[in-house]
């Protein structure tokens, strides 16, 4: 439900809302060190604050709890909390009874008789992605010379962002993105055949990015288009090394030794000022509806640091079921 991995395993928790929200980080080895700056970059790149970003701004410093001491991880769990300080519940008080287009609010009100927390999206909002970025700091260190990197590929069909954010500025409408990370420096043998195959395991964490609404590795969909010949990857050494890259990394479910390579479509952001239509679940009638409130124009924008976390938990979380991580730093 609310967790994921084996080894180094995160289990997220809180509300956008709510007093706070945080992640709890079992299987860290020993050893590691770790303190609030090494959290700062990384939390700063999926703040808000640059075009097409809500202006809601939290401070975002992360409260190590426990499973910390003397600088270094303990290899008890790691606690991490961010408090919610700039919140504005009013905003959705008023909204209680029109459910928002694109939001989980009405299926989340039926599947939890109406007790869950609404209050700006509560469990599902991306708030708590500040807790998968926390959880992404970690696991980069563990994996220390593996680069993981994501960047913006195209904002609403253009390659130049700027021009596909001023697009949906000039429509008055929100828009989505594509994103694609990379991985350098992956051994050869991570991952299962079938149900725990590497790329299984990426798009599993993937998707608890909200917003996520498809992904595809190496040439993704591309490859439906082409001939075999064409398409497999040739080996060249006995490291595993290609002379291409359609598989993006990843042969029967286990890394190659090559570049890992994805993408991610991320969808508009649901809460768009446009004029919609939605059921009034105290009326029963379909009525108009307008979204109001502090929201992002376009998720994409914050999602690469995001997207990077996640892929380095599970890449973390292979390397220590392979024991090509030791269960304490030296």
């Amino acid at each position: 439900m609310n967790s994921f991995g084996r080894i180094f395993r995160v289990s997220i928790f809180g509300e956008s809302h709510g007093e706070c929200v945080g992640i709890n980080i079992d299987g860290c080895p020993a050893g590691l060190p770790l303190d609030l700056d090494d959290f700062s970059i990384d939390i700063d790149r999926r703040k808000a604050g640059a075009k097409g970003t809500t202006p809601r701004k939290e401070a975002d410093i992360p409260r190590i709890m426990n499973g910390v001491f003397n600088g270094k991880t303990t290899g008890a769990p790691v606690t991490i909390l961010f408090d919610n300080t700039n919140t504005r519940s009013g905003d959705y008080e008023k909204q209680r009874a029109v459910p928002r287009p694109g939001h989980a609010d009405f299926v989340a009100s039926k599947k939890f008789g109406g007790y869950e927390d609404f209050r700006g999206g509560g469990h599902f909002s991306g708030r708590l992605t500040v807790c998968l970025v926390a959880a992404g700091v970690i696991a980069k260190k563990l994996l220390d010379n593996i680069k993981v990197e994501a960047a913006i590929l195209e904002i609403g069909g253009e390659v130049d962002p700027e021009k596909g954010l001023q697009n949906a500025i000039d429509a008055k409408d929100t828009v989505g993105g594509i994103v694609e990370c990379r991985v350098k420096g992956l051994p050869i043998g991570l991952g299962e055949p079938f149900f725990d195959s590497a790329e299984a395991l990426i798009s599993h964490a993937v998707f608890s990015i909200p917003a996520v609404r498809g992904i595809e590795f190496g040439t993704g969909f591309s490859a439906a288009k082409m001939f075999g010949s064409d398409h497999n990857d040739w080996i060249e050494s006995m490291d595993g090394k290609t002379a291409s890259n359609h598989a993006g990394g990843i042969v029967g479910g286990i890394t190659n030794g090559n570049e890992l390579v994805f993408r991610i479509a991320i969808k508009p952001t649901s809460s768009t000022p446009k004029i919609q239509q939605t059921i009034n679940v105290e009326t029963g009638l379909v009525e108009d509806f307008s979204v109001k409130g502090r929201h992002d124009l376009c998720i994409a924008l914050r999602v690469p640091v995001v997207l990077e976390a996640v892929t380095a938990f599970v890449l973390a979380d292979l390397m220590l079921l392979e024991q090509q991580i030791s269960r304490t730093i030296k």
